[in-house]
Parts: structure tokens; sequence; C-alpha cells
């Protein structure tokens, strides 16, 4: 039964860390070598990339604070809500906390008891478990998908 966990954890790990099987790309892979100048480029009205991965980060470190016993402060209003990355050690600390949190939350799906994953996530209407992680995966794909798109359009203009 661990298994499960422990494959729960590596469909995290390869959309966010190390993977290639479903997008043939992951985030660690798009956003490494990505200078903060193309990170924060606006492009008509989306989101720039930086928004994009610190959308993502903000509910990863959310979801750890309930992994690790405490509340669930985020709010789906302030998801979009960041400071402006202005230069490049600030977009290298970011992309530094964000591998960090990631790992982080893959560890505590990698401790958490298989029955864990069926109990209700905080309150009822969230769901389980499973479901709160399933969908930070699912939505993580999906922005990476923007992301992947929005630097063809930047590296092509």
């Amino acid at each position: 039964m661990q298994d499960d966990i422990q494959q729960i954890a590596n469909r995290f790990k390869e959309v966010i860390l190390n993977g290639t099987w479903i997008a043939n790309t992951n985030y660690k892979d798009q956003l490494s070598n990505l200078d903060w100048k193309t990170a924060t480029t606006e492009f008509q009205s989306l989101n720039t990339i930086a928004v994009l991965a610190q959308h993502i980060h903000y509910y990863i470190n959310g979801i750890n604070t309930v992994f690790k016993g405490g509340t669930l402060d985020i709010k789906d209003k302030y998801s979009f809500d960041f400071a402006a990355i202005t230069s490049q050690e600030q977009w290298t600390a970011f992309l530094d906390l964000f591998w960090k949190d990631a790992e982080e939350f893959a560890f505590l799906i990698e401790q958490m008891p298989q029955e864990k994953l069926k109990e209700v996530f905080v309150d009822e209407k969230y769901g389980t478990y499973q479901r709160n992680i399933d969908g930070i995966i699912e939505h993580s794909y999906y922005h990476l998908g923007q992301i992947v798109l929005i630097k063809k359009i930047l590296n092509d203009n």
C-alpha cells in the first residue's frame, strides 16, 4: 500500500522537479535557466511566467503548512498577488524556495500513512487529502502548459 503513496509523491515530483513522462518537461527544467527579465516579461493580458510559478508555489507552500499540522491560510483571491521580481537575485531566491518547498511537499506525502489519503482535508468542502494532492498535480500541469507556451511566444518576439 505504501507504494500508492510513493506513486503519488513521484507524480508530484514529475511535474515540478524532474519528470518528462506527461509533458516532456517540468517546472525546474523550464525555469532554472530562465533569466528574471524573461520570467517577468508581460505579453498581452497573459500572466507572466514568474507570476504563474509563484501562483503554483503559493498553493504548494499553503498545503505544506496543513501537512505539517498547521491551518489552511491560503485563499484563492490572493493566489496571484505577489511583489514584483526586479532582479536576478530575487528570481533565483524564489526558485530556490520553490524547489525546496516542492521537495518538502513530496517528502511529506511520502511520510503520510496510506489511510490519510481518504481523510477529509481541513473541511469537507475541500474533499480528501487525495483530492487535494491530485488537484495540485493537475493544477501544476495546467500552468506548466501556459509557461511553455509563453516562453515560446517570448522567444519568437
